[in-house]
């Protein structure tokens, strides 16, 4: 996998903590086996086809390998790129294409870039269409794919990344995620003072979320993000010198 195709991995989707989940997954794979029977018969229906993308990028996550995750993204694609033909302003195609496109870049090596761009591309659009979408999804997943692709493919961006996943926490501060990607960013770029204050606001935030995001759906996301926190947390309590890397300041 090249480096691209991991920093896509690591923004867009979180495969290792899914593959350590079987239950996860079999909900993933029943909740694609429905959306594909509704998809077939209403192929022609635009919340059908992109609901089935999105089941597509979620059952992905699981695969067990390249050429069943390369299937499920292309799938994926193709449901979007038809609800796309028929209505260019559907910024969840745009999105649900973006995310697939994440899945593909990662199973492909030389080809990852043109990918990557296009995921770009794609979230772009559909920030421009409906930013609140998903919680933001567009601005945070903008923010990810610049915190992560490499700068020498000029497209990797600091500065790009802070304003998109700050704009993220700004659309949707109630969703856990947007404020655990800036704790996670700070940490990453050694700014330890950052990373704290995000995290307070994060500790002060989730007993309110956890009312508000709840029932099945959102299981997978809370042990994620429980895992995630957990893991930021310990490096925050490293000595400095740990956590500190030269390479990702500007």
């Amino acid at each position: 996998m090249s480096a691209i195709a991991c920093a896509v991995s690591f923004a867009i989707c979180s495969t290792a903590f899914a593959r350590a989940e079987p239950d996860f997954a079999a909900r993933a794979r029943a909740t694609y086996r429905e959306a594909h029977a509704s998809y077939a018969k209403s192929a022609k229906d635009n919340d059908a086809s992109w609901q089935f993308a999105r089941a597509c990028f979620d059952v992905a996550d699981f695969s067990t390998n390249n050429a069943e995750r390369a299937d499920f993204a292309e799938q994926g694609i193709a449901a979007c790129n038809r609800v796309i033909a028929k209505d260019p302003n559907s910024a969840v195609a745009h999105y649900y294409l973006g995310m697939n496109l994440g899945q593909l870049a990662q199973t492909r090596s030389l080809s990852a870039l043109k990918l990557v761009e296009q995921m770009e591309r794609e979230f772009k659009m559909a920030a421009d269409l409906d930013e609140k979408l998903d919680y933001a999804g567009p601005q945070r997943n903008l923010g990810l794919l610049y915190r992560d692709a490499p700068a020498w493919v000029s497209l990797g961006s600091r500065s790009k990344a802070t304003k998109h996943l700050l704009r993220a926490a700004e659309l949707a501060p109630e969703y856990p995620e947007n404020r655990l990607n800036l704790v996670e960013s700070y940490v990453k770029w050694s700014d330890l003072n950052r990373a704290r204050r995000e995290l307070k606001q994060l500790d002060e935030l989730l007993p309110r979320a956890r009312k508000q995001f709840t029932g099945t759906e959102w299981e997978l996301s809370w042990a994620d993000w429980a895992q995630r926190l957990d893991a930021v947390k310990k490096k925050l309590n490293q000595p400095s010198r740990a956590i500190e890397s030269p390479r990702g300041r500007e």
